[in-house]
């Protein structure tokens, strides 16, 4: 028969070693639990933002600034006597990456309206239009103020372009390469009155990532 004595001296620090380890696993479980992010701050857009190796905001506002002010430099726009009709189309997207292409396009139609040197038909409203058209002309709207087929103003250009990406990457090492074409096409003529590019390249290196 094993003595008190014994008991305590042989199970005792067993014991608290089992406690410890208990408590260890808990603090680990709670810490490999569900996170989420629950605490946000503003900040500014102007920062630089590459926080991942994809397309971002940064990226965006570099392109559209560059190739807005080349735009609205050449003659086309500059010289004009009035200022031009432009409807703005599809940006392609060549790249593996699922990029917003309507919002840059969206972003290039404010800034070149900001100034005052272009107006713009919406060709996404098309449909609205006809829609609002045959039920001011259903004698709900008054003569005065109904308005009719045969009003609106014709394009002068076409604005579209292209999306491409080359990504290269050897060892820890990865760049990722952007260009954004831009054309203005003359409806009239169906002449690239104007074309130009932006080029982004950055950098990455790949390490380790703590909780």
């Amino acid at each position: 028969m094993t003595s008190p004595i014994l008991k305590t001296q042989v199970w005792g620090p067993m014991n608290r070693f089992f406690a410890i380890c208990a408590i260890f696993v808990g603090l680990v479980t709670a810490g490999c639990g569900p996170k989420a992010y629950v605490r946000g701050d503003y900040d500014d857009v102007e920062r630089e933002n590459n926080l991942n190796d994809q397309w971002s905001e940064t990226d965006m506002q570099k392109v559209v600034a560059d190739l807005v002010a080349s735009l609205v430099s050449h003659r086309e726009i500059a010289n004009a006597a009035r200022p031009p009709i432009v409807m703005v189309t599809k940006l392609q997207n060549k790249t593996s990456e699922h990029i917003d292409t309507q919002s840059i396009m969206d972003m290039i139609r404010v800034e070149l309206s900001r100034g005052g040197r272009v107006s713009f038909v919406d060709k996404e409203a098309r449909e609205d239009v006809a829609a609002e058209y045959e039920y001011q002309n259903s004698g709900m709207v008054s003569d005065e103020t109904k308005k009719d087929k045969g009003g609106q103003i014709g394009a002068d250009y076409i604005i579209n372009g292209r999306l491409d990406t080359i990504v290269q990457q050897a060892g820890k090492d990865k760049t990722v390469y952007y260009k954004v074409t831009l054309n203005l096409t003359n409806l009239k003529k169906n002449l690239i009155v104007w074309t130009d590019y932006k080029q982004l390249r950055k950098k990455y290196r790949k390490q380790s990532v703590g909780l």
